[in-house]
C-alpha cells in the first residue's frame, strides 16, 4: 500500500514539473503521468543506484555536483522509455530533474 502512496506521489510530483519547468511536456492524460511515475520510481529504485556506484569518482572529484548530471541524464532517458514525454534539452532536463527530486522529496515527507 505504501508503494501505491509512492507512485502516485511522484504522479503528482511530475505533474507538477511539466506545469512548471518550461521544455518539458507531456502529450497525453493522467495515464502517461502515471505511466512516467511508474518509469521514474524504477529508474530510482534499479538503475540510479548503480550508476551511483560507478560514476563515484567522478562525483568525489566534483564534490557531489556530477549527481546532478547524472539525475538530468536519467530524466531525459525517459524521454526514451515514455514517447509522450519531452524535454527540448539539457538544461530543461536539469531543471526538471531537479524539481522532481525535490517535490517528490517534499511530498514522501508528507506522506
Amino acid at each position: 500500500m505504501k508503494t501505491i502512496f509512492r507512485v502516485l506521489g511522484v504522479g503528482v510530483a511530475v505533474a507538477l514539473t511539466v506545469n512548471v519547468v518550461p521544455g518539458v511536456s507531456v502529450s497525453g492524460g493522467w495515464q502517461t503521468l502515471l505511466i512516467l511515475a511508474v518509469v521514474w520510481s524504477a529508474i530510482v529504485a534499479v538503475i540510479r543506484p548503480v550508476l551511483r556506484i560507478l560514476t563515484l569518482p567522478i562525483t568525489i572529484i566534483t564534490l557531489g555536483l556530477f549527481s546532478f548530471v547524472l539525475n538530468a541524464l536519467l530524466f531525459w532517458a525517459m524521454t526514451l522509455l515514455v514517447p509522450a514525454f519531452h524535454v527540448s534539452g539539457f538544461l530543461a532536463a536539469l531543471l526538471g530533474a531537479l524539481v522532481l527530486s525535490v517535490l517528490t522529496w517534499l511530498i514522501e515527507q508528507i506522506i
